[in-house]
């Protein structure tokens, strides 16, 4: 069963019940956010990157600790490109399911993964995103006690599930508003076709006149 059709619904109920997460920008400026998740990928996240850099538009990559490791060059790569680097946990497991030290223990552990591969100290990295976007009023409690910042999603196209290049790209372009926050997957499910996704979506939401920016960025418009 796939669920794209429920996330336009459900966005804007748990934008209001939950407004201490970032869920998108300013809708009077036409700026959007491009972030992916789950990687950094040895083979999806350097064809992303190379399209990225045709168009020269700058992500937010929301990595796994693990990940990381596994492809520490390929992190550092995206690092040095300029993109906005935040934080998916460890491991691909649901925040809830953590008790509160493993919790803590995963985002660190991902800290300092990615500071071994890039240099960007852990202070630098606040961003986090919940897996599979699942969290607890409790989860929210602790990250901002922790000083991390949620960041959320308005356009969810459900790559993850390789429904086709063509179908994402329908759903985004459907979907997508002034401030839109969408999310695409660089990692094992998805980003087979991360790379193709994205090159069809770019001109595409260009022509209608949007400007692409990080996640640092997105809530200053």
């Amino acid at each position: 069963m796939e669920f794209a059709p429920l996330y336009p619904i459900l966005y804007p109920i748990l934008k209001r019940t939950f407004p201490n997460c970032i869920w998108s920008g300013s809708s009077e400026r036409s700026a959007i956010a491009l972030t992916f998740d789950d990687g950094p990928h040895p083979q999806h996240t350097p064809q992303l990157l190379q399209v990225l850099d045709r168009y020269q538009i700058k992500a937010s990559f929301f990595w796994l600790g693990a990940c990381v490791n596994a492809a520490p060059t390929i992190a550092r790569e995206v690092y040095e490109r300029g993109h906005w680097i935040g934080l998916h946990g460890y491991r691909h497991i649901s925040f809830p399911s953590l008790k509160t030290d493993a919790l803590k223990e995963s985002l660190e552990k991902t800290q300092t993964a990615i500071f071994q591969a890039c240099q960007l100290e852990p202070k630098h990295i606040r961003d986090v995103r919940p897996p599979n976007g699942l969290f607890t009023p409790q989860t929210l409690k602790l990250l901002h006690q922790w000083q991390y910042r949620p960041i959320m999603w308005s356009v969810v196209p459900e790559d993850w599930v390789s429904p086709g290049v063509e179908v994402v790209v329908r759903r985004v372009i459907q979907q997508v508003r002034n401030g839109s926050l969408i999310v695409l997957h660089d990692g094992y499910y998805g980003g087979e076709d991360v790379a193709q996704t994205t090159a069809r979506l770019i001109p595409l939401l260009l022509q209608q006149g949007y400007e692409f920016v990080t996640i640092e960025e997105l809530p200053s418009f």
